[in-house]
């Protein structure tokens, strides 16, 4: 049964700092987005599943001359999320930004996975980010805060391979498009961050060699030519740094009107754009099947 949600009581104007709460920070976007946001002024509660994982974090940090509150957070554990956003109101009593930015990268294909892969997927991806983001909403809306989620490209143009994760990016923008008016009835402003490739995420997020002969059975020869086209994206150069993409986090947190959806660079922009003009489809399956070939 669906209840009324109870409204926490308003916070109080003060000179603290805003705090912002960043899951997924133990490298890429997040440590780049939780190091940037320190630097512009937020307490900055930097969570990761895994706190023994924290080194690149807190090292980062040190050489930033900035200060993070570093603290275990595991989107798929409501309980982690729960005492997580408890600990932070206990600690500072407000909370005025959130950024979704923890996640998982698949790579394979319907017939070769399992539905288990698949959910596992979509746990971390999509109901991790609305776990965090349920938990958050009552604060957010005592400060009239911001719910800011990294998704991808991957969460607008559906790519070979990536059927798993593009779906659960796919849901996370449906739900934070849709969620987006209402949340703005009550001061709450919802953006999405869309990044295009980023230097080393892709290769070290799959948990496969892709140096290795896959052998995905039908698909292999398809397979391969996916991963001698997008290696050669990720890794000659043309990729952005974590950096770059934190900017378009950092623009989403201090914008004065935030866009709903934000993308990374301007490649990212051409790209989306390619899909939302594209009214049959025809133009993203004549890009994407030529990766495949």
């Amino acid at each position: 049964m669906s209840t009324t949600p109870s409204s926490p009581s308003p916070v109080t104007p003060s000179t603290a700092p805003r705090t912002v709460l960043i899951t997924g920070t133990s490298s890429g976007i997040g440590l780049a987005a939780a190091v940037a946001a320190a630097r512009a002024g937020w307490r900055t509660v930097a969570t990761l599943r895994d706190t023994s994982r924290a080194d690149a974090l807190r090292q980062a940090a040190a050489e930033a001359g900035v200060e993070l509150d570093i603290r275990q957070l595991d989107v798929t554990d409501e309980a982690s999320v729960t005492a997580a956003v408890d600990g932070v109101l206990g600690d500072y009593g407000r909370l005025d930004a959130v950024v979704n930015n923890a996640g998982a990268g698949h790579l394979g294909t319907l017939e070769n996975d399992t539905v288990e892969d698949i959910r596992k997927v979509m746990e971390v991806n999509f109901f991790g980010v609305l776990t965090v983001s349920k938990a958050a909403l009552p604060h957010l809306r005592a400060t009239g805060g911001r719910l800011i989620t990294v998704t991808s490209v991957g969460g607008v143009v559906g790519q070979p391979f990536n059927e798993a994760y593009c779906a659960a990016k796919f849901a996370v923008e449906g739900y934070m498009e849709s969620l987006a008016p209402v949340a703005r009835t009550l001061g709450v402003s919802v953006s999405v961050v869309e990044p295009g490739a980023v230097a080393t995420e892709f290769v070290n997020n799959l948990g496969v060699d892709l140096g290795a002969a896959i052998d995905a059975g039908p698909y292999t020869a398809a397979l391969h030519s996916y991963i001698d086209r997008t290696t050669k994206q990720f890794l000659d150069g043309s990729a952005q740094t974590p950096a770059g993409a934190a900017e378009a986090v950092m623009e989403a947190l201090h914008s004065d009107r935030p866009a709903f959806r934000i993308q990374t660079t301007d490649w990212a922009r051409s790209f989306v754009g390619t899909k939302l003009t594209d009214v049959d489809g025809s133009a993203v399956q004549d890009l994407t099947t030529a990766w495949v070939a």
